[in-house]
């Protein structure tokens, strides 16, 4: 190489020296530093716009007709309305809640916006229904003035005569002891009517099965309008009817004379 060829001047050659004081490239590490935190900042906006949804990029003006320029709109369909039930479903009520004004210069509220409630009475009223106890005769369809009369214990079909004969001859109609759905009678001083050896005679209640059934007998229609015929519960087939003027228990016989005979009248009590 020539000696004379021009080469560049050095720093040390026209008194200009490097700064050390600060290590090489560092401008361009701030350079791609500011970069990547640039790219960071637009990532998580782009990500924040993203995860809103379309109601937040559809924002309605202020006026309510339209959505701000430069953003996507999308249709939010809408909620029917929904109308709570009337009635006593606890949300509304037919009926309408009205206040009651005070008076003027009133400090307390008017009598009629507070009704007081009566407390009931501890007497009964005297037009409520009393019960009442159901007092029976009972009239035979062949002999019309005679009736069941208790003579001597006895059941028999007797005219009526004194007081004492009517009070004989009205009868407490009850529940049949042995099935509540046929009849009882009962007397005055509380025997019952029953059947001994197949005739009717008025006994004390014993308390017994055979006594409940005893003094039970079952209502049927009679052949003749308006009467019945009583059968037994423990005895099925026979029916009270009178012979000889005497109540006793026969088995039905087809003929008319019987039929008479077992037909009776339930009437309003003689005594």
């Amino acid at each position: 190489m020539p000696e004379n060829q021009s080469r560049p001047p050095q720093p040390w050659e026209n008194g200009w020296a490097p700064d050390t004081s600060r290590p090489p490239g560092t401008r361009r590490l701030y350079l791609a530093g500011a970069l990547a935190v640039a790219t960071i900042v637009a990532c998580v906006t782009a990500i924040a716009w993203t995860d809103k949804g379309p109601e937040t990029l559809s924002q309605p003006s202020p006026s309510g007709t339209g959505t701000l320029p430069g953003l996507i709109s999308f249709g939010t369909p809408s909620q029917p309305e929904v109308t709570p039930p009337k009635g006593k479903s606890g949300l509304t009520t037919d009926e309408a809640t009205t206040s009651t004004p005070r008076q003027q210069g009133s400090a307390s509220p008017s009598p009629a916006a507070h009704p007081t409630t009566k407390p009931p009475s501890s007497h009964p009223s005297s037009s409520a229904p009393r019960p009442t106890t159901t007092w029976r005769s009972v009239r035979s369809v062949n002999y019309p003035d005679r009736y069941w009369h208790v003579s001597g214990g006895y059941v028999k079909l007797d005219p009526v005569g004194g007081s004492e004969s009517r009070e004989d001859s009205t009868f407490k109609l009850v529940k049949g002891l042995s099935d509540s759905s046929c009849y009882s009678f009962a007397t005055a001083d509380g025997q019952y009517l029953r059947h001994r050896n197949f005739i009717l005679v008025a006994n004390r209640n014993d308390g017994s099965p055979l006594f409940h059934q005893d003094a039970t007998f079952c209502p049927h229609a009679s052949s003749v309008p308006g009467a019945i015929m009583l059968e037994s519960v423990n005895y099925p087939g026979r029916f009270l009817r009178h012979q000889n003027f005497q109540l006793k228990l026969d088995p039905y016989q087809y003929n008319d004379l019987y039929r008479q005979d077992s037909a009776f009248r339930l009437v309003a009590g003689l005594a």
